[in-house]
């Protein structure tokens, strides 16, 4: 029995045991089975969410791509309404140009003395004298606070005698400063007063309808008008008294200003923007409408800018920069030829009016019937034949005039100040000139768009014959810190004194162009030879 138990015990420890085994086995076969489910599960879910995230990003960039095309045509559009509003642009209630605004202002910037204007503080007594004996000092005698006393008296004399020389110095640079203020005031006033006697004799001359007066106004009149940056702007006009007529020969914009795209439109299945084309007629009839809109902006400038009794009527010569196709040489082809009365034209709403009728119709306008392909018209008088009877004058562009009068002093102040500008625009700066009254001694304006080193800069157009004072230099820094410009720059057809340099060296942004840089600059970015008539040489070249 005893055996039997035994065996029965040791039987049943190994079924245990097995059973034992049998669960660990199971148990870490579940485990495992579950830990492959969960991998699967993980490795199911981590695709799922990439395909999400490929998903997402896919139409992320669809969405870029659709955004990209609708800019393309909001610029489009944007193009395409700036030419269908160049007439709206232009309309006006008032005189676009005036002799008032020609003028210049007959003032001079207050004279500022800076640091020179505050008087030196004198020195005090209190910031010499030795502390009064005390205590032990006082137990010690008063013979060693004499000593004391009387050296600090002595300093104290001649800290006194060093304050007035020093206070003499500063009232003498002060007046100095203040004499060489009003030298350059007095300069600049009658500079500027010269240049209005002209205006005025300008106007009168405009007045008593003088030809070239009369003619040169409208070009002035003309060059004042923005038009879109790509539209060409040469201009002559001629100006005929007995029929109190306005001649002008325009440049019109070519072809190419009208879009032959109407839009952009992404295609996802070629990643591809493809633009839309505008149909042909069209294009044909925007082109027509364009020209119309030039024509009677012009008419309507030129009349609202002069009264009745100098200018009754405009003739408007259009034509376009082309090349003839049967010869390869240039052409300029005209397009348009019509002639406004002041009286009819004056009854016409241009901001509601279709421009094409008004011209065809109301105005009985010599117009091509294809100007798109620059079918010309003949006109009934051709402008190169007023030529041989009134003289033309061009718009202000000075550099083309140059060849026959390459003297820069010969120029009016005016036309130095535009010149000033067409050299900086041709030294790669879009430019522009200020206003000639209330320009706050600015004469032009340049901005560079160059990464690091673009801002605004200020040009102040000396044509001088004599030296260029350090009042100007100065006025044109304070200028600068009131519109916040990066950079300043004097031009002249003289030179500028030392002091002048020296104080332009101190600022730091202020750049000095003389007779010999000007000079310079002409030959190598207009490619011209100019001559400035000096009556002396400049120092350092006698």
């Amino acid at each position: 029995m005893a055996k039997t138990g035994l065996w029965t015990e040791i039987q049943r420890e190994r079924a245990r045991q097995q059973r034992l085994r049998e669960q660990d086995f199971r148990a870490r076969r579940q485990a495992q089975e579950r830990a492959k489910r969960e991998r699967v599960k993980a490795e199911r879910e981590a695709a799922r969410r990439a395909a999400a995230d490929e998903k997402e990003a896919r139409r992320l960039y669809v969405e870029g791509r659709k955004a990209e095309a609708e800019a393309m045509s909001d610029a489009l559009q944007n193009q395409v309404t700036e030419l269908d509003e160049v007439l709206a642009a232009g309309i006006r209630t008032g005189p676009l140009l005036t002799f008032r605004s020609l003028k210049q202002a007959e003032t001079y910037l207050p004279f500022d003395p800076g640091d020179l204007g505050t008087p030196l503080p004198p020195p005090l007594w209190e910031q010499f004298a030795p502390e009064p004996p005390g205590g032990f000092r006082r137990r010690a005698g008063s013979a060693r606070y004499a000593r004391e006393e009387q050296d600090a008296r002595a300093a104290f004399e001649e800290a006194g005698r060093q304050h007035a020389g020093a206070e003499a110095r500063r009232r003498q640079q002060l007046a100095r400063r203040q004499e060489a203020h009003q030298a350059a005031a007095s300069a600049t006033i009658s500079e500027a007063r010269e240049h209005n006697e002209g205006i005025d004799q300008f106007a009168r001359d405009f007045r008593a309808l003088d030809s070239e007066s009369v003619a040169r106004f409208c070009t002035l009149v003309l060059d004042s008008s923005a038009y879109p940056e790509d539209f060409p702007h040469q201009s002559r006009a001629i100006y005929r008294p007995e029929p109190r007529e306005v001649v002008v020969e325009w440049e019109l914009p070519p072809q190419s200003v009208i879009p032959v795209e109407r839009g952009y439109k992404y295609v996802a299945a070629r990643d591809a923007i493809d633009s839309l084309a505008r149909p042909e007629k069209e294009v044909k009839e925007r082109y027509a409408a364009l020209i119309a809109r030039v024509a009677l902006r012009v008419i309507h400038e030129v009349l609202i800018s002069t009264p009745a009794s100098v200018v009754d009527c405009v003739t408007f010569y259009g034509w376009v920069s082309s090349t003839d196709p049967g010869t390869g040489r240039p052409s300029q082809p005209l397009l348009l030829n019509v002639t406004a009365p002041r009286e009819k034209f004056e009854t016409f709403v241009l901001a509601a009016l279709d421009p094409v009728a008004c011209l065809k119709g109301e105005l009985t306008a010599l117009v091509s019937p294809h100007p798109y392909d620059l079918e010309p018209v003949r006109p009934m008088v051709n402008f190169e034949s007023l030529l041989a009877q009134f003289k033309f004058v061009a718009g202000a562009d000075v550099i083309a005039g140059l060849d026959s009068r390459p003297d820069l002093l010969a120029m009016s102040p005016f036309e130095f100040e535009t010149f000033a500008k067409q050299l900086f625009e041709a030294m790669g700066m879009k430019a522009w000139k200020t206003q000639d009254i209330k320009d706050d001694g600015i004469d032009a304006v340049a901005v560079s768009e160059a990464p690091v080193f673009g801002g605004v800069c200020v040009i102040q157009a000396k044509r001088s014959r004599k030296a260029v004072g350090i009042e100007v230099v100065r006025a044109l820094a304070g200028t600068m810190e009131d519109v916040h410009a990066t950079k300043g720059v004097v031009v002249t057809t003289s030179w500028v004194t030392k002091d002048g340099h020296a104080f332009a060296t101190r600022h730091g942004r202020i750049e000095i162009m003389e007779c010999d840089h000007l000079k310079y600059l002409c030959k190598e970015h207009l490619d011209l030879d100019v001559l400035i008539s000096l009556p002396k040489p400049p120092p350092g070249r006698r």
